[in-house]
C-alpha cells in the first residue's frame, strides 16, 4: 500500500509541475552538449521542427518515451522531413550520461542525445521539478507546445501536433538569418 502511495505521489508531482516557458515564447538557446563535446543549440536547428525531451535513466516514463521519439526521428529522417528530436539527460553524472548515451545510441540511433548535469537548461521548461518534459518548437525556434509527463494515451495527440508543425511553412531565408 505504501508503494502505491509513493507511485501516486510521484505521478501527481509529475503532472502538477508547470514549465515557466510558455507557447509563443522564445526559449533559451542552449540544448546541452553531446557525449563527444559538441554543443547543441536551438539556433543551430532553425528551419526544423524541434522536439526536446528531458529525461533521466531512473525515470521509467522517460525510458518508455525514448523509443517513441527515436522512431519519430527515424521516420522523419527516412522521409527527409525537417524534424530533430533532442533528448536531454538531466541531473545525472557525466559517467551515467556517457554510458547511457552509448547504450541508447545502439538501440535508438536516430536520437540526438545531450547532457544537462545541473538542470540549468531544463529549469525554464520545468524539468527541474518533474520529468519527462517534452517541448515542441516551431521552425523559427519559438515554443509551440509544452507537455509534462508521458502516457501512451498521449501518442495520437503528440503525433498530430508534430504533423501540424511540419505542415507549417518554413521560415523565409531573411527571417532565418540566411542572406
Amino acid at each position: 500500500m505504501r508503494r502505491i502511495g509513493v507511485v501516486l505521489l510521484g505521478l501527481m508531482l509529475c503532472f502538477s509541475a508547470r514549465a515557466e516557458i510558455q507557447p509563443g515564447e522564445t526559449p533559451p538557446d542552449a540544448l546541452g552538449t553531446t557525449q563527444h563535446g559538441e554543443v547543441v543549440s536551438v539556433s543551430s536547428l532553425h528551419g526544423k521542427v524541434v522536439v526536446i525531451s528531458f529525461w533521466a535513466t531512473w525515470c521509467g516514463y522517460c525510458m518508455k518515451e525514448m523509443p517513441v521519439l527515436a522512431n519519430l526521428q527515424s521516420l522523419a529522417t527516412e522521409r527527409n522531413l525537417p524534424l530533430q528530436v533532442v533528448s536531454i539527460n538531466s541531473r545525472e553524472s557525466r559517467d551515467v550520461f556517457v554510458r547511457s548515451s552509448r547504450a541508447l545510441r545502439k538501440s535508438l540511433p536516430g536520437l540526438l542525445i545531450t547532457w544537462d548535469s545541473d538542470d540549468a537548461i531544463g529549469k525554464p521548461y520545468g524539468a527541474d521539478k518533474a520529468i519527462p518534459v517534452m517541448v515542441m518548437l516551431h521552425r523559427d525556434g519559438t515554443v509551440a507546445h509544452v507537455h509534462v509527463g508521458y502516457g501512451e494515451d498521449m501518442l495520437d495527440s503528440l503525433v498530430a501536433e508534430i504533423n501540424a508543425l511540419l505542415a507549417e511553412p518554413a521560415s523565409s531565408p531573411a527571417v532565418a538569418g540566411i542572406h
